[in-house]
Order: C-alpha cells, then sequence, then structure tokens
C-alpha cells in the first residue's frame, strides 16, 4: 500500500521538523511529549515487522528512490503520513552518519506495570545508553521479555539506546521510570544480582526455575536496597580483574540461565 505524501520541506521552521530535531537530541522533550525517534533504515524495519504504528515518517528527498526505503513506503498503512525533507535539512537534524535518510516519529510505550511471577530483566540505574541497549539486545535473544528500569536508568527508548539495541526494545515489555519500592512490590520470583563478595558461583546456582537479574549502575553497582532483598552470585575472574562490564556480566548470567535449561 502506498502512503500520504506531502510536498517537499525547505525550511527548519517547520513544526514536525522542529518536534524532531527535539526527539533526535533532547532526553526532556521525549518524556515530555511520550515520543521518540526511529533513525534509520533497520529499526523502522523493526518496528514494522512488530505491526508497531508510526506516527511520522521523514524522509531525504535523495532516499526516496532507494530500494530499501522503496520496500518500507509499501508496507506502511495507507493512513501514515510521509513528510520529504531537502537533503540539506535532513543532513541538518539527522544523528547518523551517511546511510539510508530515513526516519520515524512514533509514541513511547508505557505498559501498565503489574504481578511479575516470570522471568526478568532488572536494570537499576545502568546510566549508559550502549549497556542498556546491549542488556536489551541479550533479554530478546535468550527470550526474557520484562524489563524493569529504575528511575536513573538511561532511557530505553532514546535513539542511542534504540541503536545499541538493534530494535529489540519491539520484542520487550519496558518498564521506565521505577522506584525501587515499585520493583520490590511487583516482582515475585527470587532476585539475583552479582557481586564478589560471594561464595556463590553462578555455575553452581540452579537457574531453571522463574528469576529476577538484577544489573546496577556501572560504577555504584546494585543500590543497598535492592541487593538487601537479593541472592548474591559471583562470576568467577581467575585472572583476577576488579570487574565486568555490566552489558557483558548481564549477557554471562542470561546466557547461563538460558543453559541450564535448554544446553544442560
Amino acid at each position: 500500500m502506498t502512503s500520504n505524501t506531502t510536498e517537499l520541506i525547505t525550511s527548519d521552521k517547520n513544526q514536525t521538523v522542529k518536534l524532531a530535531k527535539a526527539l533526535l537530541t533532547q532526553a526532556r522533550q521525549r518524556k515530555k511529549q511520550g515520543q521518540t525517534i526511529l533513525e534509520g533504515a533497520h529499526l523502522i524495519d523493526a518496528a514494522l515487522r512488530s505491526d508497531y504504528p508510526f506516527l511520522q515518517i521523514l524522509l531525504a528527498e535523495s532516499a526516496h528512490t532507494h530500494v530499501e526505503v522503496q520496500q518500507i513506503l509499501t508496507r506502511l498503512p495507507t493512513y501514515t503520513s510521509v513528510l520529504i525533507l531537502s537533503d540539506a535539512l535532513y543532513q541538518s537534524i539527522r544523528s547518523l552518519g551517511t546511510g539510508i535518510d530515513i526516519m520515524a516519529i512514533i509514541h513511547i510505550p508505557m505498559p501498565h506495570l503489574s504481578a511479575i511471577n516470570s522471568d526478568c530483566l532488572i536494570l537499576n540505574d545502568v546510566q549508559d545508553s550502549g549497556n542498556v541497549g546491549t542488556l536489551l539486545r541479550t533479554a530478546a535473544a535468550v527470550g526474557i521479555s520484562t524489563v524493569l528500569c529504575t528511575s536513573a536508568t538511561a532511557q530505553a527508548w532514546s535513539p542511542k539506546t534504540l541503536r545499541a539495541g538493534m530494535g529489540a526494545q519491539f520484542a520487550l515489555n519496558i518498564y521506565e521510570n521505577l522506584s525501587v519500592t515499585a520493583v520490590l512490590d511487583c516482582v515475585e520470583v527470587p532476585l539475583l544480582a552479582t557481586s564478589s563478595h560471594t561464595d556463590t558461583l553462578i555455575y553452581e546456582y540452579d537457574l531453571r526455575s522463574p528469576v529476577a537479574w538484577i544489573m546496577g549502575h556501572e560504577g555504584q553497582g546494585v543500590c543497598e536496597e535492592l541487593m538487601q532483598c537479593a541472592t548474591p552470585i559471583a562470576l568467577p575472574q581467575p585472572n583476577g580483574q576488579e570487574s565486568l562490564n555490566v552489558a557483558i556480566a548481564g549477557s554471562l548470567c542470561l546466557y547461563e540461565t538460558l543453559r541450564q535449561r535448554h544446553y544442560s
């Protein structure tokens, strides 16, 4: 199906262009508007495969004939509005380098939090977007679909985190801006957190029942309130290094969980 297109936009005073630029660059505006940007063909394709609705497509004039763009346009619902920008205007707002110049504005999902009695991943103030995106991507890969983010965690739906997650967000139920109390109130499965102050190695702990893995702040780790409610689990580091990157540690934990259930 073809979608609705409009005249060529050349002015940065256009309201949709101003909105797109703000959503690309300002966390405050993404939170205020409840919207974000998917930049590039890969993320838009991931949204399409999940039947996620678009508010607006923005497209550089020269990209209109690109084969991947044409495939995207034919897959859009007929009501989807497509705004064509001059190349110079598009390049003035994009955050990606050279590539397929297409982006989409979408609503940020805000699912309602209820009791959780299945596997989940808790991101406790993980602040780097790359780490958050990697952890989301790994959770989706191993089949954990529920992710809870405390209030100081990097935005799961920011353009940078979306790129790091490669669109894994569309396979997950992500709850953001949660207090530690809200997390403890809703999670009904055992809490596990990596720690160097325990003799319980991950390979010796039974992970075959549902669990909640907690990954903490890059510098301070898991907060004391959550740590007091969790079982500490050690990742062996025989070479004596001080710690693992949180995204690596989280990936190891999630894959050991998967191994025990399906590949032991």
